[in-house]
């Protein structure tokens, strides 16, 4: 060693263990009962560790979102990618509407939680439009700009409907709602994404 701080750090994967650890404690208890003694406890680390790695309790919610947006933005890339067809690719959206993989109950309670936080925190806000705007990038792989627009946001809004009504979505009407949107095409406004 060259000096007195290690060259190597003891732990190198606290900080994403914190985060891990924010996504839970928020998933169970949303953000207004978050404290950092609830996530060191949960990550198993000192609570100074917390303020070691991030700056104040705003940095680290951002940065657990932003983690939430990158895994989820990442899934909604993998099932877009793999569709070979025009087909396949509507067969992704209804996946990514009614497959248990896009939005679980814990996903969709973090959803929620960002979306309300993105309202009073800057950092939180351009994830959330930074996500939104990768969410319509995965989908013009397949659609055009004002499809992918309409598609986003049955992806985003039907979870929310399931998870409220507590009920399953019909596939089918799901399929046809997808089918109809895209069919469309030619009479929706194209814009940016």
């Amino acid at each position: 060693m060259s000096g007195t701080r290690r060259e190597i750090p003891n732990d190198p994967g606290r900080s994403d263990r914190i985060l891990d650890a924010a996504l839970d404690v928020i998933a169970e208890g949303g953000v207004h009962r978050t404290t950092h003694r609830k996530i060191a406890s949960r990550a198993g680390v000192p609570l100074g560790s917390l303020t070691y790695y991030f700056n104040g309790m705003d940095d680290l919610l951002a940065l657990a979102f932003a983690r939430l947006a990158e895994t989820m933005s990442q899934l909604y890339r993998r099932t877009l990618h793999g569709a070979g067809s025009p087909a396949e690719a509507e067969a992704a959206v209804v996946e990514l509407i009614c497959g248990p993989a896009y939005a679980t109950d814990r996903d969709m309670t973090l959803i929620f939680e960002m979306y309300a936080y993105a309202n009073h925190n800057t950092a939180v806000a351009a994830t959330t439009r930074s996500w939104l705007r990768r969410s319509r990038e995965s989908l013009a792989l397949h659609f055009t700009p004002g499809v992918a627009r309409a598609l986003d946001a049955l992806i985003e809004g039907w979870p929310m409907h399931r998870r409220f009504d507590a009920t399953p979505l019909n596939r089918q009407l799901v399929a046809g709602v997808v089918h109809a949107v895209v069919s469309a095409a030619p009479d929706l406004p194209d814009e940016q994404l």
